[in-house]
């Protein structure tokens, strides 16, 4: 049976070596980091099947109760509005209320009456854009641009259009002037310092890659299932094997060492004799498979954010989504309990009157 890694691969623990080095101080972080994001990684796999569940099973139907409720209060409150118990003020927080209610739905409901319900009951200008002020958007223009355009009187819509057009012309400049900076770049010559430095720079990069490369040879070695006699043992070093051929094609240093620790291929005093060559490659590898688990890290979430429609901000984790997701259930909950109790008051003009007269004590129209 393949035995459990007992530990993580770590450096001269505390007890045993006060004092290390900076590369094997640099080893550690890089390895308690790298779990770290693993960590992060594995709970967002578990937990989102557990909240697209909860959003699926309990979130959209509620979503969907109390938008259906929200537009019976609104068709009550249309229906009631004309009722001549009403006075000019009572009819204008039920206007107030229809609109305030509406303006958030009309492109998410299928009933085709509220658009007129909401025209009906908005104020004059309600909805329609302010007076531009073309002087001041034409000076902001210039000054971002580092340009003047002609002082012909023109719409602001024709303004708009020139100014777009200058853009796109200053775009297309900038564009041009860097592409011809990279083609003289290119042709240009370098210097014996820049091909020295690129010299060392590859030379470091194979250097990294034989460190890595020595690592799987060895796990190779010793787990080639080629090489092994007993069926029951050979199955065992196969998957072994698929381990480590995944774990050398993608860089992972780390699950590799983990895989020798685990093995009993090398020890703890085999890792802390890491010497500092070596471990300056290590490092680097460490340091790439981190990034790597950064970005996977942040394409989880952005996915997450995308299917579940939260917005673009600080970043999320699993608690603080599942703690949104029972607040808007919480509240979806209660605003539908509000509504079913609200309604019958609408059966009697004085009831109605009463309720209008405690939103307008809460909310001054």
């Amino acid at each position: 049976m393949r035995k459990a890694a007992s530990r993580s691969v770590t450096i001269a623990p505390e007890k045993q070596q006060a004092h290390r080095s900076k590369g094997q101080r640099y080893f550690n972080s890089l390895v308690k980091q790298i779990e770290n994001r693993r960590g992060r990684l594995a709970q967002w796999e578990s937990f989102t099947p557990v909240f697209q569940k909860k959003y699926v099973d309990v979130l959209v139907p509620l979503r969907k109760r109390s938008r259906d409720a929200q537009v019976e209060l609104i068709h009550r409150l249309d229906a009631v509005h004309g009722d001549k118990g009403l006075n000019a003020v009572d009819r204008r927080t039920v206007s107030a209320l229809i609109v305030d209610l509406l303006q958030p739905m009309i492109s998410l409901h299928d009933d085709d009456t509220l658009q007129s319900i909401h025209d009906r009951h908005a104020s004059p200008g309600d909805g329609e854009p302010a007076d531009i002020d073309l002087e001041g958007m034409k000076a902001a223009i210039e000054e971002m641009l580092g340009v003047e355009f002609e002082d012909d009187v023109i719409s602001p819509q024709e303004f708009l259009k020139r100014a777009s057009e200058q853009f796109a012309k200053l775009r297309r400049e900038a564009a041009e002037k860097a592409q011809a900076r990279e083609e003289r770049r290119a042709k240009r010559k370098p210097t014996p310092k820049q091909l020295a430095a690129q010299a060392r720079k590859e030379a470091a990069k194979a250097e990294i890659s034989q460190s890595l490369r020595d690592v799987y040879r060895k796990l190779a070695s010793a787990l080639h299932p080629d090489r092994e006699h007993d069926p029951e043992e050979r199955a065992r070093k196969t998957v072994l094997m698929q381990r480590v051929n995944e774990a050398y094609a993608k860089r992972k240093l780390l699950q590799l060492l983990e895989l020798q620790l685990e093995l009993e291929h090398i020890d703890q005093k085999t890792i802390d004799g890491i010497s500092e060559e070596k471990l300056a490659h290590y490092n680097e590898v460490l340091r790439e498979q981190l990034g790597e688990l950064d970005r996977e890290l942040s394409d989880v979430e952005q996915k997450f954010r995308g299917a579940f429609g939260f917005p673009r901000g600080p970043r999320i984790s699993p608690d603080f989504a599942m703690e949104d997701l029972d607040d808007e259930i919480a509240q979806r909950v209660h605003m539908v309990h509000e509504i079913e109790h609200d309604l019958p008051v609408f059966d009697d003009i004085k009831k109605t009157k009463a309720w209008l007269k405690a939103v307008k004590r809460d909310r001054p129209i």
